[in-house]
């Protein structure tokens, strides 16, 4: 079975300053913060820019989400790629090439809004990745 990778759907940036961090990815880089008071008052443990047709989620380094890199530093980046199929697709894939499923399928937002399902797993040096599929989307947890 061949990788259908469409495109990068967004990266989370570990920020050691969030304040200094949401400056310049929103008004130094022009940025929309998607959710960003709710993400003020913890109920998101991850802040979406919106920059282009992807996303930066940021992350405190010092207050970081559930699942995250093995080593994590400023500056330190998890990659989600946008996958064309299904999930149970994704979930078969990374199995046959003797993957470990690390968590997933969860429900998570796509940088174009629409709602789907990851499955996230580790690269050699411990990076977390994720494969986000919107072939089936799913119904939005919540909404701005």
């Amino acid at each position: 079975m061949a990788l259908q990778i469409r495109t990068i759907d967004h990266v989370v940036v570990m920020a050691a300053n969030m304040e200094r961090s949401i400056k310049f990815y929103c008004d130094t880089l022009g940025g929309r913060a998607r959710y960003l008071q709710r993400f003020r008052d913890g109920e998101l443990p991850v802040l979406p820019i919106e920059l282009g047709g992807a996303v930066v989620n940021l992350q405190y380094l010092d207050k970081p989400a559930y699942l995250v890199a093995e080593t994590l530093d400023s500056g330190t980046v998890d990659v989600c790629f946008r996958w064309d199929g299904t999930i149970a697709e994704a979930e078969a894939y990374l199995r046959q090439a003797g993957i470990e499923i690390i968590e997933g399928p969860v429900p998570r937002w796509a940088a174009d809004g629409v709602w789907g399902q990851s499955v996230y797993f580790r690269d050699p040096d411990g990076n977390l990745l994720e494969f986000l599929s919107t072939a089936e989307p799913i119904e939005p947890l919540f909404t701005e």
